[in-house]
């Protein structure tokens, strides 16, 4: 199937010439067909970074672009929901680049961004609304977004705002859009309850599911490191001049962190170049022409610039961040170790992103290890070998008497010992190379500061639950001791705990598989979108409803049982 047999637009077609796209991926050919046209709610299963984006970014564009162009401030005429901030973005990107013309006009809203900057683009009129369910549902409270006229519901990643609590804030927002509204519904598992919320509103729901499998990591070595974000440059540096061959493609989230990548690294001396969408057609074919002959040995990259690119013998695939979700990852890691070639996939962590590889390493297993950032000696060691390798492979091509470095040598040796004269020689050619000066000191990222996760508990203190009590379920998930269970606080539906991160997992798993616990997830950051210093997982009920709850914080109990704490309720905790 190609994009011409969809039934899109000239213009559209030449947007997708320009962006590399030369045929659909199978959820696009299933999907772009039915929302061109009218039909029934849609539920597309489909794994993450098999461009479901564009499956129903490009139907919007073209059915926006058309009904709105020349429009002044108007109604939002599709909502878009995602769970995380980095997936608003994300998906605003790739939206923003499959346009042809200025309408529609896009805008992003989610928690920890100025709300400022999001209510003048809202006040100015868009058509498509981009947003993480938490800050949508506060737009929706303050009057400043109005989903009366919207003719899309777009749910994203909706297993994902399933098992981060999103469903009573997703019925919310459902219940303040349009009721003729079409739900389109996108998710690598079709849950049962996200399901009955569309069908509770739309009735009839069409099914539609991509089966193409994962593409095999096999034969790729996959490494995480953890690293400061300021020291990322650094790291990557010393793994590039550690390597003999560095052949690769990095991968960052945006394009303007691309062309800023590429530039420092440009600065430091190495052949590279960026890709991302906003790259012409002829841009984007020079690049890759440059990688593909090895002109250039680092190519900086965005998914969607690279979506379609197949290059073989890449020695290395490095996530200068961790993607958003881990089918994107394999994805990624898919691009070394083909066609029965050996590659490495390298991941950098930040203390603040270990939520997120959680989930990479679920899907990696025992294939995920832990590394480290080459130290500066074992670098500086392994370019001497090479360049003592490169002078000792000139032997046989340089013997003749009548060469000109021979000459000059025999010079050199009239006015100089061997050894410094060879010594001042080295210094001269390869003194740049091999200069400790041109790295600098990581910071260490510390235990503490990277180990602990935040728990969120779906029980509180209605729940009768207690520090004490709380402490003895997470002791029979995981058999912590009580130095290492912090930072508890108990609100009345709902509660939080610290535990290293290693554990976090664990415990999830284990109240899920044994039942008759309460839910255990993630919490979300701190500082999060509604301003606490600890939230439950974003647009959560159990957030909106307790906004102000004074919690109790204490340390871990040491001793003693939940209904021994004097002026608590004897009666028996559910849990």
């Amino acid at each position: 199937m190609t994009f011409e047999s969809l039934g899109l637009s000239p213009r559209m077609l030449e947007t997708l010439a320009k962006k590399g796209f030369e045929e659909p991926t199978p959820i696009q050919s299933l999907a772009i067909p039915r929302l061109m046209t009218q039909g029934n709610a849609i539920a597309a299963k489909a794994r993450t970074g098999t461009g479901k984006t564009a499956a129903f970014g490009i139907p919007l564009i073209e059915r926006l672009s058309e009904a709105r162009s020349g429009a002044q401030a108007r109604p939002v005429s599709a909502i878009i929901l995602v769970p995380t901030r980095e997936l608003a973005l994300q998906v605003t990107e790739e939206i923003s680049s499959l346009k042809y013309a200025e309408n529609p006009r896009l805008a992003c809203v989610y928690g920890g961004a100025s709300m400022r900057d999001q209510l003048r683009k809202l006040a100015q009129g868009v058509d498509i609304v981009v947003g993480t369910p938490g800050r949508v549902k506060d737009h929706i409270e303050r009057g400043t977004l109005d989903l009366a006229a919207v003719s899309f519901f777009i749910l994203d990643e909706a297993d994902e705002m399933l098992d981060m609590g999103f469903i009573e804030d997703i019925e919310f927002i459902l219940d303040r859009a349009a009721k003729d509204a079409r739900i389109l519904l996108f998710s690598a598992t079709l849950a049962r309850p996200v399901l009955n919320i569309v069908r509770k509103r739309a009735g009839d729901i069409d099914i539609i599911e991509d089966t193409t499998e994962t593409l095999p990591t096999e034969l790729a070595e996959q490494v995480w490191i953890e690293v400061h974000e300021r020291d990322k440059l650094e790291a990557l540096s010393r793994i590039v001049d550690s390597e003999e061959e560095f052949y690769g493609i990095v991968f960052v989230s945006t394009k303007v962190e691309a062309d800023k990548l590429a530039k420092s690294l440009g600065e430091r001396g190495y052949d590279c170049e960026a890709l991302h969408g906003d790259l012409s057609q002829e841009a984007r074919e020079r690049v890759l022409g440059k990688f593909r002959d090895k002109r250039i040995s680092i190519l900086v990259a965005t998914d969607v610039a690279a979506r379609g690119i197949d290059i073989e013998k890449l020695t290395h695939v490095i996530n200068w961040s961790l993607p958003h979700d881990p089918e994107s990852y394999l994805h990624r890691v898919g691009r070394t170790g083909r066609a029965g070639n050996s590659g490495t996939a390298i991941t950098f962590v930040t203390p603040q992103e270990y939520r997120l590889l959680f989930r990479i390493r679920k899907i990696s297993g025992t294939a995920l290890k832990k590394g480290k950032v080459p130290d500066v000696e074992g670098v500086i060691a392994i370019k001497k070998d090479r360049i003592a390798t490169r002078i000792l492979a000139r032997q046989e091509a340089e013997e003749s008497d009548e060469n000109i470095w021979l000459t000059l040598a025999k010079e050199l040796l009239e006015k100089l010992p061997p050894e410094k004269a060879l010594a001042f020689a080295l210094a001269e050619g390869f003194s740049g190379q091999l200069d400790p000066g041109r790295y600098r000191e990581l910071t260490e990222v510390s235990v503490d500061e990277a180990g602990v996760s935040r728990l969120f508990i779906s029980a509180g203190k209605r729940d009768h639950m207690t520090p004490r009590s709380l402490v003895t379920i997470i002791k029979k998930l995981s058999n912590l001791p009580d130095r290492l269970i912090n930072s508890i606080e108990v609100y009345d539906d709902f509660s939080f705990v610290s535990v290293p991160y290693k554990d976090a997992e664990k415990i999830i798993a284990e109240a899920r598989r044994k039942g008759g616990f309460p839910q255990f997830s993630l919490a979300a950051p701190r500082g999060g979108a509604r301003g606490r210093r600890d939230a439950p997982p974003q647009g959560s009920h159990r957030a909106s409803a307790q906004q102000g709850t004074k919690a109790r914080r204490v340390s871990a109990p040491r001793f003693g049982h939940a209904d021994e704490r004097p002026g608590t309720s004897k009666r028996k905790p559910r849990f």
